[in-house]
């Protein structure tokens, strides 16, 4: 019995394995519209809005207790200058506070969004990535809050006050500051996931991201002057350093995890 015959006796052509084989590693039919991978991005994005809702009401109520939290590496009063000034002050502490509440569903609904690109077996892997997301946002928030905040606010209340000037901060932009600062830390501690997963699925290669260190650090400069909630360089500097780290740890995750490309590809890729 020949190839063909062994093929047709088990009733699945030769395109047909090939078909399966791709069903496996995608999850989708590969005719699958955009239109439904659209759909499928907007609800994801509303289970993690409304999971962020849920969690900025149950912050609201201990609004204060972050607000005094986010105080400490000031060590001085904060004022409002407005009746409304208070509230959206609390408010978007709330924010914040149900945003690492809700942290958990959010990165387990980017891991269902991103899961068709993964093979089957690989897809198993929803608690460890959503376990490494939250900890790495959390370690980022942590070295904000321990290394980086304290040291800018410090740098730039010095600065202010070798000028002769006297801080008078309110409570709205204070707290804006803050807030930009720790999440700008958290996202930029995503990176060595981010960079890792994108190996995994077949997007980049470690060989690629190692070759494009020098448009990376100019990539990184521009994101730390994004995010940075100051304009000035000293800050910068302070996100640009980790941003750069960071950078070098996503490089050996997409080395140790990365999905291996085929030896055309690579030789083509090293041409």
């Amino acid at each position: 019995m020949g190839p063909m015959d062994e093929r047709a006796r088990h009733g699945r052509p030769d395109g047909d394995h090939r078909a399966a084989d791709r069903a496996d590693r995608t999850g989708h039919d590969e005719s699958m519209p955009l239109t439904a991978h659209l759909r499928e991005l907007r609800y994801r994005l509303i289970v993690s809005v409304v999971a962020v809702l849920a969690g900025m009401m149950a912050v609201f109520p201990y609004a204060p207790v972050v607000i005094g939290w986010l105080q400490r590496p000031l060590q001085q009063k904060l004022y409002f200058f407005s009746p409304t000034e208070a509230f959206w002050a609390n408010l978007q502490v709330a924010m914040f506070g149900g945003f690492l509440l809700a942290l958990p569903i959010v990165s387990y609904q980017l891991w269902r969004f991103i899961a068709p690109a993964l093979y089957r077996t690989e897809r198993r892997f929803v608690s460890l990535f959503v376990g490494i997301s939250v900890g790495s946002f959390l370690a980022g928030v942590v070295f904000c809050h321990l290394v980086a905040f304290p040291f800018a606010l410090r740098f730039l209340i010095d600065f202010g006050l070798s000028g002769g000037l006297t801080p008078l901060l309110s409570v709205g932009v204070y707290l804006g500051f803050a807030v930009k600062f720790y999440l700008a830390f958290g996202l930029i501690f995503e990176l060595p996931l981010l960079l890792t997963l994108l190996a995994r699925i077949g997007v980049i290669t470690a060989s690629v991201l190692a070759r494009h260190r020098r448009h990376a650090l100019l990539v990184n400069a521009v994101a730390a002057a994004v995010l940075t909630p100051t304009t000035d360089v000293f800050n910068m500097m302070v996100m640009l350093v980790p941003l750069t780290l960071l950078y070098e740890v996503g490089i050996w995750g997409a080395r140790l995890f990365g999905r291996r490309a085929p030896a055309t590809q690579e030789m083509h890729a090293a041409g």
